[in-house]
């Protein structure tokens, strides 16, 4: 469940009234996805949210308005945002009920950092770029989409499991 207290942007946008925000930190719902990041202000950001289907386009939002702020190209940015949808929509299907996603965003030197994690124990495969894939299929192509589309932007994409959970990363050139 999405409040008007956790995301008073949001709700001002939606003509909802206006609540005061709650303390950064502070838990404010299922959807404590956190307070947008200054842009400008940071090199990293990061976000938690329970993996439900509202949670993606929030997340998507937030990586869209901290990118706004760094020098990245449009092409970078549209790599990102399709890569943190199809990851966090990965989550929210592949997630264990009560678990927590999170997201995280880097900038150092010139390079960008997209990493989307959850609590789960078993990792996604990495598509086999010389593997045949089945048109009918009804899923699967997502991950293949953003290991493509990351690869031609000359950056890569890798799976990091611990005892903690399951990370996906991109890393990407800023331009």
């Amino acid at each position: 469940m999405l409040t008007t207290a956790a995301f008073p942007a949001e709700a001002a946008a939606a003509g909802a009234p206006a609540a005061s925000a709650p303390a950064i930190g502070a838990p404010s719902g299922p959807l404590d996805i956190g307070a947008p990041a200054s842009p400008r202000a940071r090199t990293f950001a990061h976000w938690a949210a329970e993996p439900v289907p509202a949670a993606v386009p929030i997340l998507r939002a937030r990586v869209r308005s901290v990118l706004a702020g760094w020098p990245v190209s449009a092409e970078v940015v549209d790599v990102l945002l399709l890569a943190v949808s199809e990851l966090a929509g990965n989550v929210v299907q592949h997630a264990a009920a009560g678990g927590r996603m999170r997201v995280g965003l880097a900038f150092d030197g010139g390079r960008l950092r997209l990493e989307v994690a959850d609590q789960g124990l078993r990792p996604p495969r990495l598509p086999d770029l010389a593997e045949e894939i089945d048109p009918g299929a009804e899923g699967g192509r997502g991950l293949l989409i953003v290991q493509l589309l990351v690869a031609e932007a000359g950056g890569e994409l890798s799976v990091v499991a611990s005892e903690f959970g399951t990370a996906v990363r991109v890393l990407l050139p800023a331009s």
